[in-house]
């Protein structure tokens, strides 16, 4: 909202206001508020169980090892797997 205030000294001046948020302004922030904690859980879980790592390989490979061979997703995973049980280290399983 914009209001014109007039100056006993001198020419007229534009003087904006802040508009305090309704009702929907509230409820889009708390929407928000929970979509990104949503987001957070989600990327959480996803790291946790590993849901990603192929993906984080790849960009990893692409960004330094430019032009050298990244290895399909089926012999990561084939790779991973075979690792974890050669060097079980700490699992319960």
């Amino acid at each position: 909202m914009t209001v014109r205030h007039e100056s006993p000294q001198g020419p007229a001046t534009t003087v904006g206001t802040t508009v305090a948020a309704g009702p929907r302004g509230r409820a889009s922030a708390v929407a928000r508020r929970v979509r990104d904690g949503v987001a957070s859980v989600r990327w959480y879980v996803r790291q946790v169980m590993g849901d990603d790592a192929y993906a984080t390989y790849a960009a990893h490979q692409r960004a330094v090892h430019p032009g050298g061979i990244v290895m399909t997703e089926r012999e990561f995973w084939r790779m991973r797997h075979a690792e974890q049980d050669a060097n079980p280290g700490s699992r319960c399983c």
